[in-house]
């Protein structure tokens, strides 16, 4: 779910400012890591003070794992939006390249994509948020494991193909020109990687007619 406070008709007032908590924080803790975000930075964003902060959410921890859910959606839902209306699984599969390229200048002002970036950090200090990149990037690759599949039996895609492979391997070229191009600078790397996963499912996916 991705939360905007100031849509949220019906809400308690407790539900609200746990909202626009989430929605305050979630940029900080994408750009500056768990670690690097200090309850200044989450009071400043917020205006709240530290009693009021804790007073929603029990500690840093639950902020962070909050605005994790928040900034993953708002990728996931933007991806959606764009693969929902296509008819082919085909056309779904090359909608991730084609965000890629369209969205990478406001996810690197955002500072980069909230899976990898949560994924290296609590990896082997943050349990609670390591679980809940794990669960991510399984969620992930089983909707592209359904999508090839689907492909599979509408004969558009060849039948052979180890759907948890290549859904392994997109998430990983998606994921890694995102990081190169954002720590280098260079947009050649995000470039090639797209380029790499269009080849991937126009060449090694599709069924040629």
């Amino acid at each position: 779910m991705v939360y905007f406070y100031g849509r949220m008709k019906g809400a308690s007032k407790s539900e609200r400012t746990r909202a626009f908590i989430i929605e305050k924080t979630a940029p900080i803790f994408n750009k500056k890591g768990f670690a690097g975000t200090s309850l200044s930075d989450l009071t400043q964003a917020t205006g709240l003070t530290k009693g009021a902060l804790y007073g929603n959410f029990q500690s840093k921890e639950a902020i962070a794992a909050a605005a994790f859910d928040f900034n993953v959606a708002s990728v996931r839902n933007s991806l959606h939006a764009r693969s929902a209306p296509q008819q082919s699984a085909i056309a779904k599969l090359l909608t991730i390249p084609a965000f890629c390229r369209e969205r990478f200048t406001e996810l690197a002002s955002r500072g980069g994509c909230a899976i990898l970036n949560t994924a290296v950090e609590a990896d082997d200090n943050q349990p609670v948020l390591k679980k809940k990149v794990n669960h991510t990037i399984e969620s992930w690759k089983k909707n592209i494991e359904l999508t090839i599949q689907q492909g599979i039996k509408d004969k558009e895609i060849k039948s052979k193909i180890d759907p948890s492979r290549y859904a392994s391997i997109i998430i990983a070229l998606f994921e890694g020109g995102i990081l190169l191009s954002k720590s280098t600078g260079d947009r050649s790397y995000l470039n090639h990687c797209a380029d790499k996963i269009e080849e991937i499912i126009n060449h090694d996916l599709k069924l040629k007619s």
